[in-house]
Parts: C-alpha cells; sequence; structure tokens
C-alpha cells in the first residue's frame, strides 16, 4: 500500500514520488494489461500510459477507493481501449483488404506471461487464447482475480458493481473458459 504522504507528494507535482509509485506498482499493472492484450510490447505501452495518466489524473483520485484500485480501473480502462482501437484496426484492414487497397496481415507473436512456467506454455497459451474470447467484463474479472490476485470486493470497485455481480462474472467466466478450451481440444 502506498503512504497517503506520497499520493500528496504526487499531487504537488513532486517527481520523486511518481518514481516511489512506478517502483510499486509496476509489475502488477504490467501483469494486468499483459493479461488482458495478451501481447509483451503492448502491455510495455499501456503500462507507460497508464503511470502517465496516473501522474496527469492524480488530483482527481479523491480516495473514495484505494489508490490500488483507482491504478487497476485505469489499467484496466487503458487496455479495454487499446483492444477496441485494435478491433477497429482489424476491421479497417479487412475492409481495405475486401476492396483492393492492401491488406497488412498481423503477424501472431507467441504469448508469455511472466508467472506461467516453461513447462506449462502450451496449457497456457490455450487458457489465453480462451480468455482473449471472453466478454470485456468476464475478461477483466478473471485476469484480476485469477491473474492479480484481487479480492472480490476490489474488483467490484476496479470495475463499479457489486461484489455479487463480480461472483456471477467469475462463474460465467469459468463456464465459458471450459466450454472454449473443449472446443479447442477437439
Amino acid at each position: 500500500m502506498i503512504a497517503e504522504n506520497v499520493i500528496d507528494d504526487l499531487k504537488n507535482g513532486k517527481e520523486q514520488a511518481l518514481d516511489q509509485i512506478i517502483e510499486q506498482y509496476q509489475v502488477s499493472i504490467y501483469n494486468t494489461c499483459l493479461g488482458m492484450v495478451q501481447q509483451e510490447e503492448e502491455a510495455e505501452e499501456i503500462t507507460q500510459d497508464v503511470f502517465v495518466k496516473v501522474y496527469q489524473n492524480i488530483r482527481s483520485f479523491k480516495g473514495d477507493s484505494a489508490f490500488a484500485t483507482w491504478m487497476y480501473r485505469i489499467a484496466v480502462n487503458e487496455s479495454l481501449m487499446h483492444l477496441r482501437r485494435k478491433k477497429t484496426k482489424k476491421r479497417i484492414t479487412l475492409l481495405g483488404g475486401i476492396f483492393g487497397l492492401g491488406r497488412e496481415k498481423e503477424m501472431a507473436v507467441e504469448f508469455n506471461h511472466p508467472g506461467v512456467a516453461m513447462e506449462k506454455k502450451e496449457d497456457a497459451k490455450l487458457l489465453f487464447k480462451a480468455i482473449e474470447k471472453l466478454p470485456e467484463n468476464q475478461k477483466v474479472a478473471i485476469v484480476l482475480k485469477n491473474m492479480e490476485g484481487l479480492p472480490q470486493q476490489e474488483i467490484a470497485a476496479v470495475l463499479h458493481v457489486s461484489v455479487g455481480a463480480v461472483e456471477s462474472l467469475l462463474q460465467r467466466a469459468k463456464q465459458n473458459l471450459k466450454k472454449e478450451i473443449e472446443s479447442q481440444l477437439k
């Protein structure tokens, strides 16, 4: 947990406070972004964007939730915006291909998450492929719960929903993941 005086220092424009926040949260924020976008370079860029947004918007942090919750909310929002932009770009590229405007091929990048042991890479690849197909809210809930280990109360705060809604999202996500993995294994 970050000390309140560090947040006050950041609000007063002291850059060393941002350094402390980055040092404490960069791994968690990066892992959250990586779980969402599943591309290392993209997760690194989004993580940087998150800390820029934290610095730019620190005055909007009122302390209604934990500072970490506020940062996770920014990380999730930035990741979701990135995925939406990427989906839009794919559609435009596809339309360009249909109309003969030159279609760029997207290269599949090998996905590596720092929390996955080498011998589990194939299983993880299957799991992350399934996670990618989940609806946004289920994806966020499952990433925050299973990859970041956040309690349901904090996930609820990040998503602006009740704890019961988080439980429901997690349950549906697990069911959808099971179905998707079973279909991939056939």
